[in-house]
């Protein structure tokens, strides 16, 4: 079985996105432009309500699926299909924006902390011009695995017996949030084709069998492609694992809108611009 070993250690990038809001970017910058089929991560959050107040107002998505994860605050979602609703802690969003939608994102809360992340995944050429669809998950809802070491919640994926809501998904994602006690060990098979990554939220931890240059907080951990991942905690820390199927295609990129060709990309723009964007 071969081991998962370290590719690249990235350390996030402070920027800001939306009407001002504070974030740390870790792909989707120089050093981790595309990691197919991922194109972007983002860890949000402060404790000034002025970092974040502001929010995400309006704006236009096509051609990629965004899955938001919140751990602390509240943010309300609203868009041009009518959706709308109220993420807490726990929750997650995983949005299949398809041909097109115009969407919120506000705080729904006046003060205290708010951390979360939010996730792009490329859709491939045959669904990027579908109908916009949702999932909506609970924390209750997440699968989760908790024993004396750890304990591990399934967004995507499986790990041992349970069994994250995102299923049947074109690129077999696993999205798994780990807290690992001090010098306890987490391990899970991984398919051999996926690309890989951990995002560290805090801590310190050794990835497989080979020695490597220390992580620290908000560290992106590019791994090589193998089967077996092996992690050990060097002090209690905690982790996002995220995995996917690579889907291979060329990638056109403008903003919000991800697409295969220049040409889609200036459509996607006239869409918008002449009101057509949303529309079913």
């Amino acid at each position: 079985m071969s081991n998962i070993e370290i590719k690249k250690i990235v350390k996030s990038i402070e920027t800001s996105d939306g009407a001002g809001v504070k974030l740390k970017r870790s792909i989707g910058t120089p050093e981790a432009d595309y990691i197919d089929p991922f194109l972007m991560l983002d860890e949000f959050g402060s404790e000034n309500k002025d970092d974040y107040v502001a929010g995400f107002p309006p704006h236009p998505h096509r051609g990629i699926e965004t899955v938001t994860y919140m751990l602390k605050g509240k943010f309300e979602h609203e868009d041009s299909t009518g959706a709308k609703g109220i993420m807490s802690s726990g929750d997650v969003q995983w949005m299949k924006t398809g041909r097109g939608i115009i969407h919120s994102e506000m705080p729904a809360m006046a003060d205290g902390q708010l951390l979360g992340f939010q996730l792009w995944i490329n859709m491939p050429a045959k669904l990027k011009k579908n109908k916009p669809e949702y999932i909506y998950i609970k924390n209750k809802e997440l699968g989760t695995y908790s024993d004396d070491e750890k304990v591990v919640k399934v967004i995507a994926g499986k790990f041992k017996d349970i069994e994250g809501p995102e299923k049947n998904h074109n690129v077999e994602p696993i999205y798994f949030h780990i807290v690992l006690k001090n010098e306890k060990e987490f391990t899970c098979e991984v398919p051999e084709g996926h690309n890989s990554f951990i995002y560290l939220l805090k801590g310190q931890i050794k990835v497989g069998k080979i020695n490597h240059e220390k992580t620290n907080d908000s560290n992106l951990i590019l791994l090589k492609k193998g089967k077996n991942l092996q992690v050990k905690a060097e002090k209690d820390s905690e982790f996002l694992f995220i995995a996917g199927k690579p889907i291979g295609e060329p990638i056109a990129r403008g903003g919000p809108f991800v697409m295969n060709t220049k040409a889609e990309i200036i459509e996607a723009i006239n869409d918008y611009q002449n009101g057509t964007f949303a529309k079913y």
